[in-house]
Protein backbone atom coordinates (compact mmCIF):
# COMPACT_ATOMS: atom_id res chain seq x y z
CA UNK A 1 0.00 0.00 0.00
CA UNK A 2 0.92 3.61 -0.51
CA UNK A 3 0.96 6.45 2.42
CA UNK A 4 3.42 8.54 4.32
CA UNK A 5 5.48 5.81 5.95
CA UNK A 6 4.68 4.33 9.79
CA UNK A 7 8.72 3.60 10.31
CA UNK A 8 11.29 5.28 8.72
CA UNK A 9 14.90 4.68 9.98
CA UNK A 10 17.59 5.79 8.28
CA UNK A 11 21.43 5.13 8.26
CA UNK A 12 21.18 3.89 12.09
CA UNK A 13 24.05 2.65 14.59
CA UNK A 14 23.41 1.47 18.24
CA UNK A 15 26.28 0.82 20.45
CA UNK A 16 25.12 -0.66 23.89
CA UNK A 17 28.23 -0.12 26.83
CA UNK A 18 30.88 0.33 24.03
CA UNK A 19 29.91 -2.57 21.60
CA UNK A 20 28.45 -2.30 18.09
CA UNK A 21 24.78 -3.96 17.90
CA UNK A 22 23.54 -2.36 14.55
CA UNK A 23 25.13 -0.45 11.58
CA UNK A 24 24.29 1.75 8.95
CA UNK A 25 20.84 0.10 9.12
CA UNK A 26 17.74 1.72 7.24
CA UNK A 27 14.06 0.71 6.90
CA UNK A 28 10.72 2.44 5.60
CA UNK A 29 7.51 0.73 6.82
CA UNK A 30 4.22 1.74 5.17
CA UNK A 31 0.26 1.23 6.02
CA UNK A 32 -0.51 -2.20 5.39
CA UNK A 33 3.19 -3.70 4.82
CA UNK A 34 4.44 -6.55 6.59
CA UNK A 35 7.24 -7.42 7.57
CA UNK A 36 9.25 -10.07 8.94
CA UNK A 37 12.54 -9.64 10.44
CA UNK A 38 15.13 -12.63 10.44
CA UNK A 39 18.25 -13.42 11.97
CA UNK A 40 20.31 -15.67 14.19
CA UNK A 41 20.61 -14.96 18.01
CA UNK A 42 22.51 -12.06 18.46
CA UNK A 43 21.91 -10.52 15.27
CA UNK A 44 20.10 -7.33 16.22
CA UNK A 45 16.51 -7.79 15.95
CA UNK A 46 15.17 -6.66 19.40
CA UNK A 47 17.32 -4.27 19.37
CA UNK A 48 15.97 -2.64 16.07
CA UNK A 49 12.69 -3.56 17.25
CA UNK A 50 12.99 -1.41 20.05
CA UNK A 51 13.88 1.67 18.47
CA UNK A 52 10.67 0.85 16.59
CA UNK A 53 8.62 0.87 19.42
CA UNK A 54 10.25 4.02 20.65
CA UNK A 55 11.82 1.76 23.93
CA UNK A 56 15.53 3.66 22.59
CA UNK A 57 17.26 5.99 21.11
CA UNK A 58 19.72 5.19 18.12
CA UNK A 59 23.19 6.23 18.63
CA UNK A 60 23.54 7.46 14.88
CA UNK A 61 21.22 7.57 12.42
CA UNK A 62 17.22 8.75 12.93
CA UNK A 63 14.52 6.98 13.52
CA UNK A 64 10.58 8.37 12.75
CA UNK A 65 7.78 6.67 14.36
CA UNK A 66 4.17 7.68 13.23
CA UNK A 67 5.99 10.54 11.87
CA UNK A 68 7.60 11.69 15.03
CA UNK A 69 11.42 11.84 14.97
CA UNK A 70 12.92 9.86 18.19
CA UNK A 71 14.60 12.67 20.18
CA UNK A 72 12.61 15.20 19.69
CA UNK A 73 9.44 13.87 21.20
CA UNK A 74 7.42 12.27 24.46
CA UNK A 75 8.77 9.18 23.61
CA UNK A 76 6.02 7.51 26.70
CA UNK A 77 3.43 9.23 24.63
CA UNK A 78 4.55 8.18 21.17
CA UNK A 79 4.66 4.58 23.07
CA UNK A 80 0.66 4.65 23.42
CA UNK A 81 0.14 4.83 19.82
CA UNK A 82 2.22 1.56 19.07
CA UNK A 83 0.87 -1.84 19.57
CA UNK A 84 4.04 -3.48 21.25
CA UNK A 85 3.57 -7.41 21.55
CA UNK A 86 5.66 -9.19 24.07
CA UNK A 87 5.13 -12.99 24.79
CA UNK A 88 6.63 -12.18 28.37
CA UNK A 89 3.86 -10.03 29.93
CA UNK A 90 4.71 -9.43 33.72
CA UNK A 91 1.28 -10.34 34.76
CA UNK A 92 0.93 -12.13 38.54
CA UNK A 93 -2.80 -11.51 38.88
CA UNK A 94 -5.76 -13.57 37.78
CA UNK A 95 -7.25 -11.53 35.30
CA UNK A 96 -9.52 -12.75 32.90
CA UNK A 97 -9.00 -12.40 29.07
CA UNK A 98 -11.40 -9.69 28.87
CA UNK A 99 -9.80 -7.23 31.56
CA UNK A 100 -6.56 -8.36 29.81
CA UNK A 101 -7.72 -6.85 27.05
CA UNK A 102 -9.17 -3.88 27.99
CA UNK A 103 -5.81 -2.76 30.17
CA UNK A 104 -4.40 -2.06 26.38
CA UNK A 105 -6.90 1.30 26.89
CA UNK A 106 -4.70 2.13 30.47
CA UNK A 107 -1.38 0.78 29.16
CA UNK A 108 -0.91 -1.10 32.50
CA UNK A 109 -0.60 -4.47 33.55
CA UNK A 110 -3.05 -4.34 36.05
CA UNK A 111 -6.53 -2.80 36.12
CA UNK A 112 -6.40 0.58 37.07
CA UNK A 113 -8.65 1.09 40.43
CA UNK A 114 -11.87 2.97 40.11
CA UNK A 115 -11.13 2.64 36.54
CA UNK A 116 -14.30 1.98 34.23
CA UNK A 117 -14.55 0.80 30.36
CA UNK A 118 -17.35 1.86 28.52
CA UNK A 119 -19.84 0.16 26.93
CA UNK A 120 -18.32 1.12 23.59
CA UNK A 121 -14.75 0.02 24.99
CA UNK A 122 -16.31 -3.11 26.02
CA UNK A 123 -18.03 -4.12 22.57
CA UNK A 124 -14.20 -3.17 21.03
CA UNK A 125 -12.79 -5.51 23.75
CA UNK A 126 -15.62 -8.31 22.69
CA UNK A 127 -14.47 -7.82 19.27
CA UNK A 128 -10.93 -8.42 19.19
CA UNK A 129 -10.92 -11.29 21.05
CA UNK A 130 -13.39 -12.90 18.88
CA UNK A 131 -11.08 -11.86 16.21
CA UNK A 132 -8.25 -13.31 17.71
CA UNK A 133 -10.02 -16.78 18.24
CA UNK A 134 -10.80 -16.30 22.29
CA UNK A 135 -14.51 -15.49 21.59
CA UNK A 136 -15.33 -19.01 23.62
CA UNK A 137 -12.59 -17.80 26.48
CA UNK A 138 -13.74 -14.25 27.16
CA UNK A 139 -13.58 -15.13 31.20
CA UNK A 140 -10.89 -17.45 31.08
CA UNK A 141 -8.25 -16.22 33.57
CA UNK A 142 -4.68 -15.89 32.60
CA UNK A 143 -3.25 -18.80 34.81
CA UNK A 144 -5.20 -21.03 33.33
CA UNK A 145 -4.45 -19.79 29.39
CA UNK A 146 -2.01 -21.61 27.47
CA UNK A 147 0.54 -19.77 25.86
CA UNK A 148 -0.75 -19.43 22.64
CA UNK A 149 -4.19 -18.22 24.28
CA UNK A 150 -2.47 -15.83 26.16
CA UNK A 151 -0.43 -14.52 22.97
CA UNK A 152 -3.04 -14.21 21.01
CA UNK A 153 -5.01 -12.26 23.88
CA UNK A 154 -1.93 -9.75 24.13
CA UNK A 155 -2.45 -8.76 20.55
CA UNK A 156 -5.67 -8.14 21.16
CA UNK A 157 -4.62 -5.88 24.05
CA UNK A 158 -2.45 -4.15 21.81
CA UNK A 159 -5.02 -3.39 19.48
CA UNK A 160 -7.66 -1.82 21.91
CA UNK A 161 -5.91 1.87 21.28
CA UNK A 162 -6.80 1.08 17.27
CA UNK A 163 -2.72 1.33 16.60
CA UNK A 164 -1.26 2.14 13.15
CA UNK A 165 1.57 0.17 14.00
CA UNK A 166 1.84 -3.63 15.41
CA UNK A 167 4.76 -5.07 16.74
CA UNK A 168 5.49 -8.59 17.66
CA UNK A 169 8.75 -9.99 19.08
CA UNK A 170 9.11 -13.47 18.76
CA UNK A 171 5.24 -14.46 18.93
CA UNK A 172 5.30 -17.82 18.90
CA UNK A 173 8.02 -18.31 21.75
CA UNK A 174 6.70 -21.79 23.63
CA UNK A 175 3.92 -22.65 21.08
CA UNK A 176 3.38 -26.03 20.40
CA UNK A 177 2.22 -26.79 16.61
CA UNK A 178 -1.31 -26.40 17.31
CA UNK A 179 -0.98 -22.92 18.98
CA UNK A 180 1.86 -21.93 16.51
CA UNK A 181 -0.74 -22.81 13.61
CA UNK A 182 -3.60 -20.67 15.36
CA UNK A 183 -1.66 -18.31 15.85
CA UNK A 184 -1.04 -17.38 12.25
CA UNK A 185 -4.33 -18.34 11.11
CA UNK A 186 -5.55 -15.20 13.12
CA UNK A 187 -2.65 -12.74 12.50
CA UNK A 188 -3.34 -13.98 9.01
CA UNK A 189 -7.05 -12.44 9.95
CA UNK A 190 -5.88 -9.42 11.19
CA UNK A 191 -4.60 -8.23 8.42
CA UNK A 192 -7.27 -8.91 6.26
CA UNK A 193 -9.54 -7.39 9.38
CA UNK A 194 -7.41 -4.08 9.65
CA UNK A 195 -5.75 -3.23 6.45
CA UNK A 196 -4.17 -0.04 6.88
CA UNK A 197 -2.88 -1.49 9.84
CA UNK A 198 1.18 -2.36 9.72
CA UNK A 199 2.73 -5.49 11.02
CA UNK A 200 6.56 -5.99 12.04
CA UNK A 201 7.31 -9.58 13.30
CA UNK A 202 10.74 -10.72 14.64
CA UNK A 203 11.41 -14.24 13.97
CA UNK A 204 14.81 -16.58 13.91
CA UNK A 205 12.48 -19.37 11.80
CA UNK A 206 10.82 -18.52 8.64
CA UNK A 207 8.11 -21.43 9.05
CA UNK A 208 6.40 -18.87 11.75
CA UNK A 209 5.97 -16.51 9.47
CA UNK A 210 1.85 -15.94 8.15
CA UNK A 211 1.32 -16.55 4.35
CA UNK A 212 0.23 -12.06 4.43
CA UNK A 213 3.96 -11.29 4.85
CA UNK A 214 4.30 -8.53 2.55
CA UNK A 215 8.67 -7.52 3.17
CA UNK A 216 11.24 -9.33 4.90
CA UNK A 217 14.61 -7.79 6.37
CA UNK A 218 17.32 -10.05 7.31
CA UNK A 219 20.06 -9.25 9.10
CA UNK A 220 23.91 -10.52 9.89
CA UNK A 221 25.68 -9.32 12.91
CA UNK A 222 24.19 -6.31 13.00
CA UNK A 223 24.00 -4.98 9.25
CA UNK A 224 21.27 -5.85 7.30
CA UNK A 225 22.14 -8.42 4.09
CA UNK A 226 18.95 -7.88 2.23
CA UNK A 227 15.25 -5.53 2.59
CA UNK A 228 12.49 -5.90 0.27
CA UNK A 229 9.36 -7.98 -1.10
CA UNK A 230 9.24 -10.89 0.91
CA UNK A 231 9.70 -13.42 -2.52
CA UNK A 232 12.72 -11.15 -3.29
CA UNK A 233 14.68 -11.39 -0.21
CA UNK A 234 13.78 -14.54 1.00
CA UNK A 235 15.52 -16.67 -1.40
CA UNK A 236 18.02 -19.88 -0.65
CA UNK A 237 21.11 -17.84 -1.38
CA UNK A 238 19.72 -15.07 1.00
CA UNK A 239 18.88 -16.73 3.94
CA UNK A 240 21.84 -19.36 3.36
CA UNK A 241 24.34 -15.96 3.86
CA UNK A 242 22.15 -14.86 6.74
CA UNK A 243 22.46 -17.64 8.74
CA UNK A 244 25.41 -18.98 7.48
CA UNK A 245 24.27 -22.43 6.48
CA UNK A 246 23.32 -23.65 3.23
CA UNK A 247 19.58 -24.28 2.88
CA UNK A 248 16.90 -24.23 0.12
CA UNK A 249 12.94 -22.46 0.40
CA UNK A 250 9.98 -23.88 -0.63
CA UNK A 251 6.67 -22.04 -0.74
CA UNK A 252 3.04 -23.68 -0.69
CA UNK A 253 0.05 -22.18 0.58
CA UNK A 254 2.05 -18.89 0.62
CA UNK A 255 3.89 -20.65 3.78
CA UNK A 256 7.75 -21.47 3.94
CA UNK A 257 10.07 -24.08 4.76
CA UNK A 258 13.24 -24.77 5.17
CA UNK A 259 15.77 -27.38 4.92
CA UNK A 260 19.50 -27.96 4.59
CA UNK A 261 20.59 -27.71 0.66
CA UNK A 262 23.50 -30.19 0.96
CA UNK A 263 22.50 -32.81 3.72
CA UNK A 264 25.26 -35.21 2.98
CA UNK A 265 27.83 -32.20 3.59
CA UNK A 266 26.86 -30.89 6.62
CA UNK A 267 27.63 -33.29 10.04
Amino acid sequence: MSGAPVLRVTDVDFVRDGNPILHDVSLTVRPGEHWALLGSNGAGKSTLLSLLGALAHPTRGTVEVLGELLGRVDMRRLRSHVGHVDPRHPLRSPLTVRDVVLTGLTNSVERVPRWSPTDDETARAGELIGLLGLGDRPEARWPVLSQGQRTRALIARSLMPRPRLLLLDEPATGLDVAGREQLIDRLDALAQAHPELATVLVTHHLEELPPGTTHAMLLRDGRCLAAGRAEDVLTGDEVSACFDHPVRLTRVDGRWSVRTRHPAAVR
